[in-house]
């Protein structure tokens, strides 16, 4: 890392925030955002499946499709991914379609992920492009959102 960048934490710690803003209006709390390939921010994205009324509209969807507007580009080579919870199918889907450098996240998802847990997307043979991937920045404090989250919803 260059000095001076913000480390893996600190953009993972401007994830969250966004996805506490997401559990404010009532969504599952997910944020995501995207860094061009020289490390500065260049979108971002929050869960918004509920208000949006779109099955698609996940934080990673959000700040994919922002960038690429942003970018003029569909594909976002080189650039960076942070999310606070280990994207799904459809999401780990779009990151290897725009060609993501790099993929960041959170928590772990047993039940929905798609990199770690489920269909191990990045391992298949089929996919034209693979990120790197560093799970687990800032798990707890990911994973505690999500607790509280569903906790006072039951």
């Amino acid at each position: 890392m260059a000095e001076g960048m913000p480390s893996d934490a600190a953009w993972m710690a401007h994830a969250l925030c966004l996805a506490r803003h997401a559990a404010a209006r009532g969504e599952v709390p997910v944020g995501a955002l995207v860094l061009d390939p020289a490390g500065q921010l260049l979108a971002e994205g929050a869960n918004g499946p509920v208000a949006g009324a779109d099955p698609t509209a996940h934080a990673e969807i959000a700040a994919m499709r922002l960038a690429a507007r942003r970018l003029g580009n569909y594909r976002l080579t080189g650039c960076t991914l942070f999310v606070t919870l280990e994207p799904c199918a459809m999401c780990a889907g779009a990151i290897s379609h725009a060609r993501i450098g790099r993929l960041v996240y959170g928590a772990a998802d047993p039940k929905g992920g798609a990199v770690e847990h489920g269909p191990r997307l990045f391992e298949q043979t089929t996919l034209h492009s693979r990120p790197e991937v560093t799970g687990g920045v800032m798990a707890e404090e990911a994973g505690s959102l999500l607790r509280a989250f569903f906790r006072a919803r039951r």
